[in-house]
């Protein structure tokens, strides 16, 4: 049986390399155990190590200058450790913890702050990144690094980080992985999927990013639970979905949002579809956006309401209403349930009127909301003087909310 070292450092500030040379020296599978203090950075590990600090106050200063941690192995734990001041050069991909081409590792209950990039992960599979507290650099949103990213990384855990004032957090070409409980704010987006599939997005909370979850050219993922609101600008986005298949969209909500829902030639893959189901899409400008060809969507039992517009169609011929679309709850019906099974007596449908220019007009939306642009659109309701566009019908509205 291998024998594990306990290497306990009593490390002082006039020290400063003595954390590398305390991880050069350890024996493979050693536990060292950091007291608080000060120790500087750009420490490489390329063995199977464990580095906990026993107590607060244990911080690691990357000085400025490229990664502070760059982790090389498999079964590397990081844990209970403050990181800070990583260099910031965007195209060396400075970050606060590197690993690469390693499996079970572990980096939990750290703080990274003021480093350019957070965690970025490069081929590493099996491994946990928990309860960690990650923060960019004092820089414009564009040229702060990802506070996660995952690249070809799979069947890792992502569970209870708040990323903060960071980029993103991307997930691209990685496979399998729980993304849950996790916290975004003041991020751009706060969850980006490239390349991605068979993923679990879970019970995440997200709040004034620009936007909130977004999914593209992946397939195969569930997304339920998670909280999106307030995604800031004038495209601020809850949920969008561009060029996906197989996706579960279900009990999720979505609020005060630009764009509640987007919808962007989804699904792409032939003879897909894609389930969105139970969510709430509450008190935004648009509940659902759909752009260019987007059919085979399947929506249902979803709470639809508070919204200024339900469905907004910017593309010409999209066929918005060839998505399976039943069961939902339309605040803006009228119609009646005399049979009272809360089922609409009739069905819901929603028309596109001549008097929406802004959808197909950017500049015109500078007026939307206005009082003279909500009286051309009750005036266009009750009288329109062209012939409305059908996009779509729900033909079986529930007519209350249940519980």
């Amino acid at each position: 049986m291998r024998l594990f070292f306990i290497f306990l450092l009593l490390l002082t500030l006039a020290n400063g390399s003595a954390l590398q040379d305390a991880i050069d020296k350890a024996p493979e599978g050693s536990i060292l155990k950091l007291p608080a203090g000060l120790y500087k950075g750009s420490v490489v590990i390329n063995k199977p190590l464990t580095i906990i600090g026993k107590e607060d106050g244990v911080i690691i200063d990357g000085e400025g200058k490229g990664t502070v941690i760059t982790v090389e192995s498999s079964f590397v734990t990081l844990k209970n450790l403050k990181i800070v001041n990583s260099g910031a050069m965007t195209h060396t991909l400075d970050a606060g913890i590197l690993i690469k081409d390693a499996k079970q590792c572990e980096i939990s209950d750290c703080v990274i702050d003021d480093c350019l990039f957070g965690i970025d992960m490069q081929m590493v599979s099996n491994s946990l990144v928990q309860n960690n507290s990650i923060t960019s650099k004092d820089f414009d949103l564009g040229l702060r690094g990802d506070g996660l990213r995952l690249w070809y990384s799979n069947d890792n855990i992502i569970k209870k980080n708040r990323l903060i004032k960071s980029r993103d957090m991307v997930v691209w070409y990685s496979h399998g992985n729980d993304i849950v409980e996790n916290y975004g704010e003041h991020c751009r987006y706060s969850l980006h999927f490239m390349y991605a599939g068979k993923n679990l997005v879970r019970n995440n909370t997200y709040r004034y990013n620009s936007v909130g979850i977004f999914f593209m050219y992946s397939k195969d993922t569930i997304a339920t639970g998670n909280v999106v609101q307030s995604s800031l600008g004038a495209t601020g986005m809850g949920i969008g979905l561009k060029d996906v298949s197989n996706f579960t969209i279900k009990d999720n909500t979505v609020i005060y949002c630009a764009q509640g829902v987007y919808i962007d030639r989804s699904p792409f893959e032939p003879d897909t579809n894609n389930w969105i189901e139970g969510n709430r899409v509450l008190y935004n400008a648009e509940a659902l956006h759909f752009h260019s060809l987007s059919e085979n969507n399947i929506i249902k039992n979803n709470t639809i309401m508070g919204n200024i517009e339900d469905i907004v169609n910017d593309s010409r011929g999209s066929k918005t209403n060839e998505n399976e679309i039943v069961g939902n709850y339309w605040d803006n019906y009228a119609g009646f349930d005399r049979d009272a099974n809360n089922i609409g007596d009739t069905p819901h449908k929603v028309y596109q009127y001549a008097d929406q220019l802004w959808v197909y007009n950017p500049d015109v939306k500078f007026f939307y909301g206005s009082p003279v642009i909500s009286l051309l659109n009750f005036l266009a309701k009750l009288a329109p003087f062209s012939e409305p566009i059908f996009l779509l019908e729900d033909e079986e509205p529930m007519v209350k909310l249940e519980g």
